[in-house]
């Protein structure tokens, strides 16, 4: 009797380390079309409908393809922020530094309404209403009806009313153009780097010193 429960109970803890490690293995098959939040999903080879995941649960994904974003809060955000920013008040620096390994990697086109989750962008990104609340690495172009909001950008960001950075390297062209760690050229009604505050057009191409090397 002793040796039958024996057996069951080995079959049983075999069974489930069997199960646990077919979900991981299946979590990694890329996925011709995937949603977030998904707990299963970590490739797509395809495309991501994304909604926005929680912080202390959001599990990072890979796209090769398309990620498209559709929380209809990034609607109402452009007129909000028009309403009750100013410009020069905008800051990116109070934001927690996500790891790349811990970000959403999408390699294509991101098309969002509003981006909410870690990501970072290797091509094209379309936002209605920017990264608003996580943080954002672009390497490419970047294009927003409104505003364009990234702690990196490597490339150009075009946005009618504002271009808010950290640390930029290219392009931007804006009515405001702001970044700290900047090296490229500004065009815009008013743009400020860590170089210089001018009208039109501004530009720095020389290593800035950040704040942890003063």
């Amino acid at each position: 009797m002793k040796t039958r429960i024996l057996v069951i109970a080995v079959f049983l803890v075999h069974s489930l380390i069997y199960a646990s490690d077919s979900l991981k293995v299946d979590s990694l098959k890329p996925r011709l079309i995937a949603a977030s939040p998904s707990k299963h999903v970590r490739n797509v080879n395809g495309i991501l409908f994304k909604y926005f995941d929680e912080e202390d649960h959001f599990k990072p994904k890979k796209v090769n393809g398309l990620g498209m974003g559709f929380n209809f809060i990034g609607i109402f955000l452009p007129p909000l922020m028009l309403v009750t920013l100013q410009p020069g008040n905008w800051n990116l620096s109070d934001y927690v530094i996500v790891p790349r390994k811990k970000m959403n990697t999408i390699n294509g086109l991101q098309l969002s309404i509003i981006n909410m989750e870690p990501t970072l962008t290797n091509g094209l990104e379309i936002n209605i209403s920017s990264n608003v609340n996580t943080y954002a690495i672009t390497n490419g172009i970047s294009v927003s009806p409104f505003f364009n909001l990234h702690h990196e950008i490597k490339g150009v960001s075009v946005a009618p009313f504002a271009n808010i950075g950290q640390k930029c390297r290219g392009v931007q062209i804006g009515l405001y153009n702001k970044c700290e760690n900047f090296r490229g050229v500004q065009i815009g009604i008013w743009n400020e780097n860590g170089k210089r505050k001018l009208p039109l057009i501004n530009w720095n191409f020389k290593k800035q010193k950040t704040n942890k090397e003063l």
